[in-house]
């Protein structure tokens, strides 16, 4: 056999693809991180998405079983707090404290026993179990020496981090290693899967906006594996698909249906709330009012950069601003070249606290329409730092028009599908497939009674399969069982063309090889432009539920006219002479 072009050039797409499956995951043992919650004693550590935990305490981690039951051997017993604030003492027994402080030690956020003892938001924090506290940082400091805690060390595949001190298990989300690069989608691994349509009809820029927002959302409440994308019927109705792996059809409901009430409070007082009566516009995307503005390393090694962008407000908005700031004093922890207020700016979505900020003294008292939100980025380098902050700024610009879309949101269509279905499906698929692959190898031969031209029909039917799932695991496309379907279709008609490339050899024996090919590969074109037609409405109906086979037969079917019937011709050229 001597290889030609077309089948060198078929072969190393084939190797590409194999690349790009990446089916090493097989051989690695560990847990995959895939979220570490913002602020957490893991994010403070340092541990990032995307590294594999090896081992936890000297002891090796295989698997999320492992994981697991190490984590519910975190236990502490609860110790008796004496909180003093300026409305009084409280005392209790926890964990944990159970609140949190601002930039100057006015409490926020409180929960659980703390709230059931009577401690309040706003109130001033000045000791803890005798501890004196003045500001955040104090606080921090007396949280780490009060609550009861146990060390923990943990390996990953990057480096070995130091102990850190745990009253609770670890506030990361793990999985499994994935054994290859191809993503599953819900109908494989489980989940919940919502229709989404808004009232009214949306531009782009509109669309983009919520699905931006949706995404943020679901952030802010600890949901990962969160997948949402804009969907259109043929009637042109705007949709929003939302896949949540893990969720169920009722918390999608009740997540996507929150509309989203932002709050922009200093101490008690609410400044400005999110929407077109208190914010008239955002800077976005125009490096003149959101920007980083500068990048620096850290004494305790890395970088940081800060961003910079400007929210305009209303008149009534700003008035606002002044009344609440006007009788507000310099903070003591105050530079000498960056001053700020006593209070400071806490940003609240749906009640919950996602960012404190502090307020310039410049704005004390002003009525100014125009505000800048500042904050930091941090990284190991500095190019990490910079992207860092760049994602910082447009979470912060994410969460400040949350509630300026009004679009009221319609859950047009619910799916679930629980993981063990997924696994039952996913061993069907394979089952199914490998009975068709027999199935056709046995018509095959039954039609030519030659293995010579059997194998290469086999051969070639395996390459495509391999080619289209390499394919989609370099777009990062969701395998759904539609896709699934798309890609078996097209491996199908792969077969069709086969046949016709080997009959054209075989029976227009009164034309030159060349002409026979030509000959096949013109039917072989027509029936490849009919079915791509037939294929793009399917793009859009079902409101984008049937995109995946759509997309994966248009990839297969163009995956064999342009590689892989090439290198099957030749081979069929060479063992018919």
């Amino acid at each position: 056999m001597k290889f030609t072009t077309r089948m060198i050039i078929a072969l190393i797409c084939i190797a590409l693809a194999i690349v790009a499956i990446n089916p090493t995951g097989y051989f690695k043992e560990g847990v995959l991180i895939k979220s570490v919650k913002q602020n957490s004693t893991a994010f403070l550590t340092g541990i990032s998405p995307g590294e594999i935990i090896t081992e936890i305490n000297g002891l090796p981690i295989k698997s999320t079983d492992d994981y697991s039951n190490i984590m519910s051997g975190i236990s502490v017993e609860p110790v008796k707090f004496s909180v003093i604030t300026d409305k009084g003492t409280f005392s209790y027994e926890n964990k944990s404290l159970d609140f949190e402080v601002n930039v100057n030690a006015s409490i926020i956020g409180v929960y659980g026993n703390a709230l059931s003892a009577g401690i309040e938001e706003n109130m001033t924090l000045l000791s803890i179990n005798g501890n004196g506290i003045k500001n955040k940082e104090d606080f921090l400091n007396v949280r780490e020496k009060v609550e009861p805690r146990i060390q923990m060390v943990i390996k990953t595949n990057k480096k070995a981090y130091p102990p850190m001190l745990l009253s609770e298990p670890l506030e990361v989300t793990v999985s499994n290693i994935p054994k290859t690069n191809l993503k599953m989608g819900l109908d494989l691994q489980g989940g919940a899967r919502g229709l989404i349509k808004p009232e009214g009809h949306l531009n782009s820029s509109d669309m983009n906006d919520l699905i931006l927002v949706s995404r943020e959302r679901l952030n802010v409440y600890g949901i990962a594996d969160v997948n949402i994308r804009e969907a259109k019927d043929l009637s042109g109705n705007n949709y929003m698909l939302v896949e949540v792996a893990g969720a169920t059809p009722q918390e999608l409901e009740e997540l996507i249906g929150k509309q989203g009430k932002f709050e922009a409070r200093v101490g008690n007082k609410t400044i400005f709330i999110g929407g077109r009566k208190d914010i008239a516009s955002i800077c976005r995307g125009d490096a003149t009012c959101a920007r980083i503005e500068q990048c620096s390393p850290v004494e305790q090694g890395g970088y940081y950069c800060r961003f910079s962008f400007a929210v305009y407000l209303s008149e009534a908005a700003a008035q606002k601003q002044a009344d609440a700031t006007a009788n507000l004093a310099i903070s003591e922890n105050a530079s000498l070249t960056d001053k700020y207020l006593n209070e400071s700016l806490d940003l609240y979505l749906d009640d919950i606290i996602v960012d404190s900020l502090r307020i310039s003294s410049d704005l004390k008292g002003k009525a100014v329409t125009q505000v800048s939100i500042s904050g930091p980025g941090y990284g190991k380098t500095q190019a990490e730092a910079y992207d860092t902050s760049q994602k910082a700024m447009l979470k912060l610009q994410t969460i400040l028009i949350t509630g300026s879309l009004p679009f009221k949101l319609q859950v047009v269509k619910l799916d679930s599908v629980s993981p063990l279905l997924g696994r039952e499906l996913v061993q069907n698929i394979f089952l199914a497939s490998a009975v068709a692959f027999l199935v056709v190898a046995l018509i095959i031969f039954i039609r030519y009674r030659k293995i010579i031209l059997t194998l290469p029909i086999l051969a070639t039917m395996a390459s495509e399969l391999l080619l289209t799932l390499g394919v989609a695991a370099m777009i990062r496309w969701n395998l759904d069982l539609a896709s699934i379907a798309g890609i078996i279709a097209a491996i199908g008609t792969g077969v069709d063309d086969q046949v016709v490339i080997i009959d054209e050899s075989r029976i227009s024996s009164g034309y030159s090889w060349k002409e026979r090919i030509k000959r096949a590969f013109f039917i072989i074109l027509g029936a490849f432009s009919t079915v791509v037609a037939s294929l793009l409405p399917l793009w859009w109906a079902g409101a984008g539920l049937l995109r995946g086979f759509a997309l994966t037969t248009l990839i297969g079917i163009c995956i064999g006219v342009f590689i892989t019937r090439p290198a099957f011709s030749d081979v069929i050229s060479q063992l018919s002479h």
